[in-house]
């Protein structure tokens, strides 16, 4: 490897046959293996849609896959890492974030018929010479699938994208879900000449049992495609990774559990940054799971109402279904409650929405938890920060994501006070606050104020959430090293 690492290598692109094949986890894995072989590689996914979202240093935002691939290899996150991210704020509209700032909202047609992509496309490309420019590999990921032939024109995503990097592009498909042969070779059939030129071979994705049943399989593939199956990557669930899509919560439609501090996060319908809570859900002592059931919600220790997108049609949403009076009862029956961003607002008095940033509704009650009041504004809050929790000596870090400004009536405290000297949060009581820091949660701290009336009788045996997470990146690059042919993935990539 001394003489690969010696010479730059070209970017490396990773597509897939549909949404949620594997292709943010396999990125953040080779992101991975190529800090270890010594390189230093950088994330790079031209459009993202997802509620799922993180802060750089500069204050501009990102989708959180490409934050979490940039750990992966070692570097701190750009906003060139995702240059066109996509919000939505409804079944059909999106807020546009434009490298790193909002530029507006766009319904799906005006986004995707309009003459602006080939603008967009311009910024893409600017966003990845940049990126290009200081860190070597770029290692590119795709979005959905690469042969929606109605949408191919306005890629500014895939294989157009891939072409101008002059990226070795590798497809992945899920055997998990069903009809790889059909998928795989089908993806491939649709293509054009030129678009097939990029593609250097395929990975199978999620493959349940022993790898080499699936030789015949292989060597199907690789006579129906021209293309070598360069890995056959199994189905995991003792690695973890943050995810990107929201898809990945149905997995965690969990119930309540004995012997367990069980941890109820309301399962909203404009969610966002779920993966507040991965710290939570990977602590040994806890259950934790994503629920819309009154009934669920009853049964939790600690309710944790989480961000949205869309904080006053979410407050409907839970007032109507039974779930907004559910919260009200076991914050009266002395459990946690606590607000996040969106939850944190909806703890309160009241929503105010006088400049339609929302919708047309201009005013919804919240829950009355907390005694504040929140007025939406169109200018949006991004920010790194560091802060100490209640008064802790601990410093402690997260970022900010928001579009309101939040006024705390009465006598009230902090919950969290910033390193440039401002107030975050309310602090009802030990049990009972609302804070519009996402990250608060992988705090060792935090986590410590919160479990601890429900923990004195299990043992806490936790290793630090960072050293955790360093964990699983290795453990990931072992699993893809010992399952795909990196010799000839390192073969594609010199010049």
């Amino acid at each position: 490897m001394t003489d690969s690492i010696r010479r730059p290598l070209r970017p490396i692109m990773f597509v897939g046959t549909g949404s949620d094949v594997g292709k943010s986890v396999i990125t953040a894995g080779f992101c991975r293996i190529f800090k270890q072989d010594g390189f230093q590689p950088a994330p790079f996914k031209a459009q993202n849609m997802s509620l799922n979202s993180y802060v750089t240093a500069e204050g501009l935002e990102l989708g959180r896959a490409q934050a979490v691939q940039a750990e992966a290899a070692g570097v701190p996150c750009l906003s060139d890492m995702n240059p066109v991210l996509l919000k939505p704020t409804s079944d059909r509209s999106s807020q546009v974030v434009l490298n790193g700032k909002p530029v507006g909202n766009q319904s799906a047609y005006e986004y995707f018929m309009a003459n602006d992509r080939r603008e967009l496309f311009e910024s893409v490309k600017q966003a990845f010479d940049r990126l290009s420019g200081n860190y070597n590999p770029v290692v590119m990921e795709g979005a959905g699938s690469i042969s929606e032939l109605n949408l191919k024109h306005r890629d500014i995503t895939n294989l157009r994208m891939a072409a101008y990097a002059g990226a070795a592009t590798y497809l992945i498909g899920d055997i998990d879900r069903g009809g790889v042969f059909g998928s795989v070779y089908g993806t491939i059939a649709l293509l054009t000449d030129e678009e097939k030129a990029c593609m250097k071979g395929i990975i199978i994705n999620k493959f349940r049992g022993d790898g080499r049943l699936f030789e015949d399989g292989k060597r199907m593939l690789e006579d129906l495609t021209g293309l070598p199956v360069v890995g056959i990557l199994p189905y995991f669930r003792d690695i973890h990774i943050e995810q990107e899509d929201s898809v990945s919560l149905e997995s965690k439609y969990r119930t309540s559990v004995t012997g367990k501090v069980n941890v109820a996060v309301i399962l909203l319908r404009r969610l966002s940054n779920f993966t507040d809570f991965d710290r939570l859900e990977n602590d040994e002592r806890v259950n934790l799971f994503f629920t819309i059931d009154p009934h669920e919600v009853a049964k939790a220790d600690i309710v944790i109402v989480p961000g949205s997108k869309n904080t006053i049609d979410d407050m409907l949403f839970i007032k109507n279904n039974g779930v907004a009076k559910a919260i009200l009862q076991a914050q009266k029956a002395g459990k946690t409650v606590i607000g996040i961003c969106g939850g944190y607002q909806m703890l309160g008095e009241m929503i105010l929405d006088p400049h339609h940033v929302e919708g047309t509704i201009e005013s919804m009650p919240g829950l009355g938890i907390l005694p504040v009041v929140t007025t939406l504004q169109a200018e949006k809050t991004t920010l790194q920060c560091q802060f100490r929790f209640r008064g802790s000596e601990s410093l402690a870090f997260g970022y900010e994501i928001h579009m309101g400004e939040t006024v705390v009536r009465g006598q009230a405290k902090p919950v969290a006070t910033l390193s440039d000297g401002r107030n975050d949060g309310c602090f009802l009581n030990d049990k009972t606050w609302g804070t519009y820091l996402h990250g608060i949660l992988d705090n060792d701290d935090v986590i410590a104020q919160i479990l601890q009336p429900y923990t004195s009788d299990l043992p806490d045996n936790q290793t630090s959430f960072q050293a955790f997470k360093e964990q699983q990146y290795d453990k990931l690059a072992d699993l893809i090293r010992s399952n795909v042919n990196m010799e000839l993935i390192y073969k594609t990539l010199r010049y």
